[in-house]
């Protein structure tokens, strides 16, 4: 796959604080490639960087084989972008608002592509109603649909779930596989939310304090055979004492906080939901996470959160 975005030892400095550090990643065409961080872990910088927003103090940048320095112009072009939330005329509608924008990027449309852009992120049938009356998922969405008018072929969205509700969530999600699978465009997407990513990504980069953590397809970092299994039962020694002494006892974890956990293969959770019962144990819950969650966690210090 050719590379669309080759960063190489990239580097911002704001006085004593290093945002960016040494940060080294590719980007393939058709990926999904999930930028994955905590707040403050750089992720929004980097995406400036790529979009010329801000210099970098150091490193090379290259969007479609070409150097961001020398072809800036002709490979912004190609990307669209939503940062952040997007700024809106509130008092226009959704249409007017993709009209307005698009002349902005010199862009010439005809009411029926602005209507198909529309019809992509779903907000054709509100189409004439005013922004100001919109839910914030529908702002993003319409963000979106901005960023899209001019039809590039890479879409970069820094934190587009960010404020919104299960439903916001929900359809961003839904949108951006919709953009990588039927629009065949390649997305690159900030989070600081493991779970939405796991669930659209097809390669992910997990940055902290400016540096690279870790990259990989996710295939490779979200290996089903390292699949954590925690278990809460009326009581947790007890069960730790019963599968000490079962055929489980190879994919116990030392306990801790009170907590029993299981590495193993994620196809070996029936069984071991079966051998619990049959045990007599009163199970309360079983949840799973991969190990790139407990990685995540890890190097994050705990402050990752699970669900919004």
């Amino acid at each position: 796959m050719p590379e669309i975005i080759n960063v190489e030892g990239l580097c911002k400095t704001f006085g004593k604080l290093q945002a960016v550090n040494n940060l080294s990643f590719t980007v393939n065409e058709g990926d999904v490639y999930g930028f994955l961080g905590q707040n403050g872990a750089g992720k929004s910088t980097t995406i400036r960087m790529l979009l010329t927003l801000i210099a970098p103090t150091s490193g090379k940048v290259e969007l479609f084989g070409k150097s961001l320095l020398t072809h800036r112009k002709e490979i912004l072009a190609q990307i669209g972008a939503m940062i952040e939330r997007p700024d809106l005329y509130k008092y226009l509608s959704a249409y007017d608002n993709l009209k307005i924008f698009a002349k902005l990027s010199g862009c010439k449309v005809s009411e029926q592509l602005l209507m198909n852009q529309l019809e992509v992120v779903g907000l054709a049938d509100r189409a004439k109603d005013k922004v100001k009356g919109f839910s914030q998922g529908m702002k993003q969405r319409l963000g979106i649909a901005i960023a899209l008018i001019h039809n590039p072929a890479l879409v970069i969205l820094d934190e587009p779930t960010n404020g919104l509700d299960p439903q916001g969530i929900a359809d961003i999600r839904k949108l951006i596989i919709n953009l990588s699978k039927e629009q065949k465009k390649t997305v690159m997407v900030s989070s600081h939310l493991l779970n939405e990513i796991e669930q659209v990504a097809t390669r992910i980069l997990i940055i902290d304090k400016g540096k690279k953590i870790i990259e990989g397809t996710k295939q490779e970092l979200l290996d089903p055979n390292q699949t954590v299994v925690e278990i809460e039962s009326s009581n947790n020694g007890n069960t730790y004492q019963l599968l000490s002494n079962s055929s489980w006892a190879s994919h116990l974890q030392p306990i801790t906080n009170n907590i029993v956990s299981l590495t193993l293969n994620k196809n070996q959770i029936p069984s071991l939901h079966r051998n619990l019962v049959e045990m007599n144990i009163d199970i309360y819950s079983l949840q799973q996470r991969h190990s790139l969650e407990d990685y995540f966690l890890k190097v994050t210090k705990g402050n990752y959160v699970h669900t919004v």
